[in-house]
């Protein structure tokens, strides 16, 4: 196939999704199964090679995030049953006023998204933006796109994150000026695209209310102390730090390297911390065996459709990628006259909207601009400026094809039609202020 017919495949399996899924209503798992197989056909993958495709997108989508969201779903459940969440909720609303209490949301999914996974820290966190929105009334799209934006910076920008240490290892970016231009990137980005951006749009968008029968009603003077709810809800954080920080002390091979690898494992620590809240707080303040079951099984009926929908959205993403069409378009975009760290941020934003995966973007991106690179002998410096370019380009324009689409359609109850005007232009406002801070850091060096 030539550019032109993958690029119009592309673009029209997209609208062809978007039309299914919002104008007929058709559930959007079904759908992207029937445009996943529509797309292979199309871009002329052999027959017997897209279903093999298809399974090759659940699993390795799935294989991370089943364990993850269910596990998370219990804790979270079961931290909102014990009133944990709501003593945080009350904490953030004591320290920050009510007309703040955006702010500190964005600053804790910042923080707290630092060692952890975005999936994790979304499974972690959301609870205490319900419950501070039922606490003050406040517009749940403000308070979350706040929470979102805050995770979503430190995932995209900020060490240790997964994509920005890639980045980082992969282009030989000096990790000192990663720190910075990620700090430089996160913050206003954070800020911007969380409390400015979620104060405006939530005077179009409304997400459904929260009901008082489905908030735990706990008098502050029930609740766990503020000490044992904050330890129990930063537990998986702490383990994570456990690991990151003995890595620095033990020696690979070791017993002690080994336990600390498992205990700061998200599968791991999570389950910990499970067991922790039903057996040092939910047992101890009266709830019985059978409650604890009933609360367990009712909190994975939600995370079976979300689950289901992400997987599917991770076959769609597979097609395209096996399919080839990113690449091709990859290849015209780095042999145009662009500059080069605008080149990076414009890849980077097409490989992730055609594919919709933004650590796939970066290792796209990396593997098309490293032979152009490499003879120009850039500094350290320089090559962190074009990692934040490809950064921020990785994660603008989110839409069906991204498994965070789904997450945060799904966990927040909006419509895919919401989820466009929130969570999209969000991530899009974020990246690009972060491709921005990177082509400006990468002219200034140069």
């Amino acid at each position: 196939m030539n550019t032109i017919t993958m690029t119009l495949t592309a673009v029209g399996s997209v609208f062809l999704l978007l039309f299914l899924v919002m104008k007929e209503r058709m559930h959007a798992f079904i759908a992207l199964i029937l445009i996943s197989i529509f797309v292979g056909i199309a871009s002329g993958m052999p027959l017997e090679q897209i279903t093999s495709t298809m399974q090759k997108g659940m699993g390795g989508t799935l294989g991370f995030l089943a364990i993850v969201v269910a596990l998370g779903a219990m804790f979270g459940k079961i931290l909102q049953e014990v009133g944990i969440v709501n003593q945080i909720a009350f904490f953030i609303l004591k320290i920050f006023s009510e007309r703040s209490a955006s702010y500190a949301l964005g600053v804790a999914g910042l923080i707290c998204a630092l060692p952890l996974f975005f999936e994790v820290a979304v499974v972690l966190l959301i609870g205490i933006a319900f419950a501070v929105g039922f606490r003050t009334g406040e517009n749940l799209v403000k308070l979350l796109l706040s929470l979102f934006s805050g995770m979503a910076a430190a995932s995209a920008f900020l060490l240790p994150g997964p994509a920005p240490m890639l980045l980082a290892l992969q282009m030989h970016a000096d990790f000192g000026w990663m720190i910075l231009l990620g700090i430089c990137a996160a913050i206003p980005g954070m800020l911007i695209a969380g409390p400015i951006f979620g104060g405006f749009i939530s005077q179009y968008v409304q997400f459904q209310k929260i009901h008082e029968d489905t908030v735990t009603q706990l008098k502050i003077n029930h609740l766990p102390s503020l000490p044992v709810s904050l330890l129990l809800i930063l537990c998986p954080l702490i383990l994570v730090c456990l690991k990151v920080i003995g890595e620095c002390f033990t020696s690979p091979d070791t017993s002690m390297y080994n336990f600390l690898e498992l205990i700061g494992h998200p599968f791991i620590s999570i389950l910990i911390a499970c067991l922790l809240v039903i057996y040092g707080i939910a047992r101890p303040y009266g709830i019985d065996k059978d409650k604890i079951m009933q609360i367990c099984a009712s909190s994975l009926h939600p995370a079976g459709i979300i689950l289901l929908v992400i997987g599917a959205g991770g076959v769609f993403k597979q097609v395209l990628v096996d399919s080839g069409i990113g690449a091709t378009l990859g290849r015209v975009l780095i042999g145009s006259d662009l500059p080069i760290a605008v080149a990076c941020f414009v890849l980077a934003g097409v490989v992730r909207i055609i594919q919709g995966s933004a650590t796939i973007a970066c290792l796209t991106v990396v593997s098309l601009v490293t032979p152009i690179i490499d003879p120009l002998h850039y500094s350290g410096a320089q090559l962190a400026a074009l990692s934040m370019c490809i950064s921020g380009g990785s994660i603008i324009l989110s839409h069906v094809n991204d498994a965070g689409f789904w997450l945060f359609s799904r966990f927040t109850s909006a419509t895919e039609s919401q989820t466009l005007r929130t969570w999209t232009l969000m991530e899009t406002i974020l990246g690009s202020i972060g491709g921005v801070i990177g082509i400006i850091a990468f002219n200034l060096l140069s």
